[in-house]
């Protein structure tokens, strides 16, 4: 029994360690060696400007879509314009020029009177229509010709 006994502590205490904080040294970092290739050339030369030039334009009556842009550059200066009909109705133009001394120059003009719908109140509000079920009440049957029908009244005299 005594041997028994001094077994069972044994394992118990040998649980008890196996689930403390173990303390030792980190994991060993593995190196590996420095990429092949160095880091790009560094090139600090200025690029002079493209010119370059686009313009589009969308206008769908159906939809009351109705704007476009343009805009050129011819290396160093760039102008532009963009435009669109805005909700009011009005036709909002900007004009720009854009360049590295003086900076983003914009001339902004409107076109047309704005104009507002009437004020209208909301129609007030009717809960949906529920038509009634097309069946009659429940637990009622048809009597047969002949018989007659038996109220609760008359079944309890």
């Amino acid at each position: 029994m005594h041997r028994m006994s001094s077994l069972v502590v044994l394992v118990v205490a040998a649980a008890v360690a196996s689930g403390l904080p173990q303390y030792g040294p980190p994991p060993r970092y593995i190196s590996t060696s420095p990429p092949a290739y160095g880091p790009p050339p560094v090139s600090h030369k200025e690029e002079p400007g493209k010119p370059y030039n686009y313009a589009y334009a969308v206008k769908d009556d159906y939809h009351g879509v109705d704007f476009g842009a343009n805009e050129e550059s011819d290396g160093a200066l760039v102008q532009g314009a963009y435009n669109v009909v805005l909700p009011d109705g009005r036709k909002q133009t900007v004009t720009y020029t854009a360049d590295h001394y003086k900076g983003f120059e914009a001339n902004v003009a409107y076109e047309g009177e704005a104009q507002y719908p009437a004020y209208a109140p909301p129609a007030p509000y009717a809960p949906p229509y529920e038509q009634p079920p097309s069946y009659g009440p429940e637990g009622r049957e048809e009597v047969p010709e002949g018989r007659e029908e038996v109220s609760e009244a008359t079944a309890e005299e």
